[in-house]
């Protein structure tokens, strides 16, 4: 196994691995154990106390992080008509019907988030492969299908900071929750309403203990292990 950098190491002893870090410590620290020359995405691990072999235990959904990821969603919109038109209004990137199919179908794929109207999902369903594979298909569960009047929310809630969290096949969620670059608090919010949505998707299979331990960690940095009583009453401590 490849040795670590002399960066990283420097980066390890500034984490007490035997510790659980209370959110805003666990913010604090994760930036200043960041050495990339580039601004490193934040991303929170947490693993989940359910079994993602079964149905009635996945863990899906999506969080409207407030303070965004720091970098420009590019949105496409599958759709038609007066649909296509108030898409234009709301500013997605791309719009259209027949012709995206055709281009992504050629190997195009320079966009952050699909959405579809109902009606184009005859058509969109043919990419199912090309954008399953990517995590782009527009889906209900996801909130990216949606209702043509609906389209200006959906495209607006993609530029603000949506993302969508799922469990994996080792029953771990990772999610990004912002750049090292944002300061803590607003690191903090984004934290917030990640655990809230989180929460609040907890399946109706699930038993026992449901968040068993989280994390956060930046793109090249060490793991900071939380302190998950703590991290799991963000949601209540910011009413």
């Amino acid at each position: 196994m490849a040795t670590r950098g002399k960066k990283y190491q420097e980066a390890v002893k500034l984490v007490d691995r035997a510790s659980a870090y209370e959110p805003r410590e666990a913010i604090e620290l994760a930036k200043k154990a960041a050495f990339a020359g580039f601004d490193e995405t934040v991303e929170l691990h947490m693993k989940m106390g359910v079994d993602p072999r079964s149905a009635d235990q996945q863990v899906r959904g999506i969080a409207l992080l407030p303070n965004g990821l720091g970098k420009k969603v590019r949105v496409l919109v599958f759709a038609q008509g007066e649909g296509a038109r108030s898409s234009d209004e709301a500013g997605a990137d791309y719009v259209g019907g027949d012709e995206l199919v055709k281009k992504i179908e050629d190997g195009w794929l320079d966009f952050d988030v699909s959405i579809a109207t109902p009606d184009m999902m005859g058509k969109v369903g043919k990419l199912g492969k090309i954008l399953g594979r990517k995590g782009l298909m527009p889906n209900p569960k996801s909130g990216t299908v949606v209702a043509a009047d609906d389209l200006p929310r959906a495209i607006g809630e993609a530029r603000k900071g949506r993302v969508e969290f799922r469990l994996d096949r080792t029953a771990i969620i990772h999610v990004p929750i912002g750049k090292v670059g944002f300061d803590e608090a607003k690191l903090l919010e984004n934290l917030t309403a990640l655990i809230e949505a989180v929460l609040k998707a907890k399946p109706s299979g699930a038993k026992g203990q449901y968040v068993k331990s989280a994390s956060l960690s930046t793109t090249m940095g060490p793991g900071i292990k939380l302190d998950l009583k703590s991290t799991l009453e963000l949601p209540l401590s910011s009413l």
